[in-house]
């Protein structure tokens, strides 16, 4: 036990987002039942969430590559709701789990390469049922601006790191979510010039 505790992958910004995330998930999920974290990372988020909000079952997906961490700390808190992560890419056409009634995601948008961006909205279409809800996390730029000079520092970063990432503009991700049946319900400024963005499916299937 000891020696998986050691393994477990440990990120600061996640430690320190989580309680104003909760802030927000408790009522935007709060009649739901089944949430997909999509790209959950080290699996901090998955162990505080689902201890906070016992009444959902949440399900881990990552890259095959990155499963050992969040199982270490699933390992760890040993919580029934929260399930072992799926091998999930955003980039494939076809994903490993059926419908779902909420969907939450942090620091992805920014991170893949905008046709990976489309890709992860067709995937959200797929499989989040009538009615359900999307909550995704991270910076956006709203009419072609940063929201702060951090914003901007952030996004020259990512971009020397790799040209295809970068913070989108908020109008073009709500454009792909419209594609996808989804009305916007808040977008919520958070600390560190995130923003805690939420839409809801609706009960109609999008055009293929």
């Amino acid at each position: 036990m000891l020696q998986t505790i050691l393994m477990k992958p440990f990120s600061e910004s996640c430690a320190r987002n989580q309680a104003p995330i909760l802030a927000q998930l408790q009522s935007l999920f709060a009649d739901r039942k089944q949430v997909l974290e999509i790209a959950s990372g080290t699996g901090q988020h998955a162990v505080f969430f689902g201890r906070m909000l016992p009444h959902l079952t949440w399900q881990t997906s990552e890259l095959p590559e990155n499963h050992a961490g969040i199982s270490a700390w699933l390992t760890e808190a040993a919580l029934d709701n929260v399930l072992p992560p799926i091998a999930l890419d955003v980039r494939n056409a076809v994903w490993p789990i059926a419908q779902v009634d909420a969907i939450f995601n942090a620091n992805t948008v920014h991170i893949v390469s905008w046709p990976a961006v489309a890709s992860l909205f067709a995937g959200i279409g797929r499989v989040l049922a009538p009615g359900g809800i999307l909550c995704l996390y991270g910076p956006y730029n709203y009419d072609g601006n940063y929201t702060s000079e951090s914003n901007a520092q952030f996004d020259a970063w990512l971009k020397a790191r790799d040209p295809q990432s970068g913070i989108r503009d908020f109008a073009a991700v709500d454009s792909l979510a419209a594609a996808q049946g989804l009305q916007l319900l808040q977008d919520v400024a958070m600390p560190a010039n995130n923003r805690l963005v939420a839409w809801r499916r609706d009960g109609v299937s999008p055009a293929s």
